[in-house]
Formats: structure tokens, C-alpha cells, sequence
């Protein structure tokens, strides 16, 4: 879709709906590691940060206009969390081979060392790449909704090669 294309009135997030998002990410975004994201590459030309914070709108919205019934402050924290392995994996210094089957579980521990989470946000986290991680199969609706909106945005932002939603 277009830049300037319209999006139909009921798969766009509200202003109600963005500041609810804002109040539920207050704590993440403003940090130290958030900025470090911002200056990571996730896909082509796409910041690891803009990618999370997609992949949040859309599963907020695809939570609340299909009724699914998350919890909205787990399936927010958990799905900004995703990717927090704080890391560029493109670079010479990554860490280790096989970044897609590897990170996840090193988003958990990152994460789980600054945050106090609940099982849902860290279900959420570490089985986002599921069926890739076929040991980690998301166990509540948060994670499977965030797995979704993950393959969703990830194919956007690899083919396309911009922001992926931006309602």
C-alpha cells in the first residue's frame, strides 16, 4: 500500500486508541536501550525500534477490532519487547549464527533483566518466530496475536522496504 493510500476507517488506529498505546508503552520508549534500537537495523532499511513499535499498532488493533480479548497491557509490553535483544544483527559483532532461531531467547533475557514480566509478555516474547522455533508455540492470545503481526510487518518491511504500519 502507498504512503498516501487510505486505509479503511476501521483498520486505523483511533487518537483515543494511539494515546491509550503511548500511556501502556510509558517506561519502554524513553529509555537508554530504545534508543539503541532506533540505531539498529531490523529489515532493509527499517530501525529494530520502528519495527516493534509496528508490530504493537497492529496487534493492538488487530486485538480490538477482532474482539480477541488480550490483555492490552501485556500484548503492548510484550509485543514492543519482541525484539529487544539490543544488538545489530547485521554487524560483524553479533553475538552468534543464526539470528532468527537465537534471538528470541536472548530478547527473554535481555528483557527479563530490566523488566519485571508476566508469563503472557514473556510467552509473547519467546515464541514470536514460532513455527521457526517450533519448541517455542505462543500459549496465549497476546502471543499469538504478536507472532501474526510480526510475519505481517517483517514481510512488508523486507519486500517494501519501509515502515510497515503507520496508521
Amino acid at each position: 500500500m502507498k504512503p498516501s493510500a487510505k486505509r479503511p476507517a476501521a483498520w486505523k488506529l483511533t487518537d483515543k486508541e494511539t494515546a491509550r498505546i503511548h500511556t501502556l508503552l510509558r517506561g519502554l520508549t524513553d529509555t537508554k536501550e530504545a534508543d539503541l534500537m532506533k540505531r539498529c537495523i531490523q529489515h532493509g532499511r527499517i530501525s529494530t525500534y520502528d519495527h516493534v513499535i509496528s508490530v504493537v499498532r497492529l496487534s493492538f488493533l488487530i486485538n480490538r477490532r477482532m474482539h480477541l480479548g488480550a490483555p492490552e497491557p501485556e500484548l503492548v509490553r510484550g509485543a514492543f519487547l519482541h525484539d529487544f535483544y539490543l544488538y545489530d544483527w547485521h554487524e560483524n559483532g553479533y553475538p552468534g549464527r543464526l539470528h532468527g532461531l537465537h534471538h528470541p531467547a536472548i530478547a527473554l533475557r535481555q528483557a527479563s533483566r530490566r523488566y519485571r514480566l508476566t508469563f503472557p509478555e514473556k510467552n509473547t516474547i519467546l515464541s514470536h518466530m514460532w513455527p521457526l522455533t517450533p519448541f517455542a508455540v505462543p500459549k496465549c492470545r497476546a502471543a499469538w496475536i504478536v507472532c501474526l503481526s510480526d510475519k505481517i510487518c517483517s514481510s512488508y518491511e523486507t519486500v517494501v522496504r519501509e515502515k510497515s504500519f503507520r496508521c
